[in-house]
């Protein structure tokens, strides 16, 4: 008789206070007194960027209470103060609402489901219906929940693989073909890493969350350096350029479409401009063979 294993221990939660006092400190050493109409005296500065008593006097606020903040110490802190301090960091609105959540997550920590997400039934027939359109739904942690058969053909056979790695972070930094396929790949894998600090600034209690970004940081260099730099940006469309084995270069512009009735879920559309050689593409993915066609049923019924 063999006694059972012994579980894996449960990952930490990110520690809110660190996440916070990193953020503040790299957003502050991007900036030079300069850049925000301050003189700057002397060559050698100790520390890059802004002294925290030039950011606390942009800022309006005192040096001592702008330090308890950059220190991890957010619970009393009001809205008017984070404002000024976004506005003194020069903060874009992903990264305004970033420090916000951050700074006060009592106020915007979200209650997450335990049950796994899944996509509507509806939304299944929706990207069944777009027979030339590549489409997926991605969800929480940039799990990958629903997709049709174009974006099997684009992206690879996501119903071969376990539903728990069916997410888009770890095929970007674990998956060798994600390099090949992304002529961009460094752009997608700094857009991963954001998506996923703008998810821990929101749910820093999350376990699978947690476990994820230790996973990566464990397994790949490029994420550990990616995640150190704290940059947040939220991006709904744009373009990615990418070389397919079968049907070589490709340029296609993308939609992400946040669901009305789950925030969590988005369904992300690529398409190509009319007429261009991109189109023609994907016109020859759309008919190209019965393999991908099953792939793709597989994925969207899972």
């Amino acid at each position: 008789m063999h006694d059972a294993p012994t579980p894996p221990p449960a990952p930490e939660p990110l520690d809110g206070r660190a996440e916070l006092s990193e953020f503040l400190r790299t957003r502050r050493a991007r900036l030079q007194p300069e850049d925000v109409g301050l003189p700057n005296f002397g060559r050698h500065r100790r520390v890059p960027g802004l002294r925290r008593e030039e950011l606390a006097q942009l800022a309006g606020v005192s040096v001592a209470y702008y330090t308890r903040l950059e220190q991890g110490n957010g619970r009393n802190v009001s809205g008017e103060v984070l404002d000024a301090i976004a506005r003194a960091l020069r903060l874009t609105d992903a990264e305004h609402s970033h420090l916000t959540h951050l700074a006060k997550p009592k106020h915007h920590k979200k209650k997450r489901p335990a049950r796994p997400q899944h996509a509507r039934p509806a939304l299944h027939h929706l990207m069944d219906a777009m027979d030339s359109i590549p489409a997926y739904v991605v969800g929480r942690r940039s799990d990958i929940l629903a997709w049709n058969r174009m974006a099997a053909a684009l992206f690879g056979d996501w119903a071969a693989l376990p539903a728990e790695e069916r997410n888009w972070a770890r095929i970007c930094f674990l998956h060798p073909g994600a390099r090949e396929l992304f002529v961009d790949w460094e752009q997608k894998a700094s857009d991963m890493v954001s998506f996923l600090r703008m998810e821990a600034g929101c749910f820093p209690n999350d376990p699978l969350l947690s476990a994820l970004v230790g996973e990566l940081s464990v397994k790949s260099e490029e994420f550990r350096s990616l995640w150190a730099t704290h940059d947040v940006r939220e991006k709904g469309h744009g373009v990615k350029r990418m070389h397919h084995p079968l049907v070589g270069e490709l340029t296609l512009a993308y939609e992400t479409l946040r669901l009305p009735d789950d925030h969590d879920q988005s369904l992300v559309t690529y398409h190509a401009e009319p007429d261009s050689a991109s189109a023609q593409a994907l016109r020859l993915l759309a008919s190209w063979g019965a393999d991908a066609t099953r792939a793709g049923t597989a994925g969207t019924g899972s």
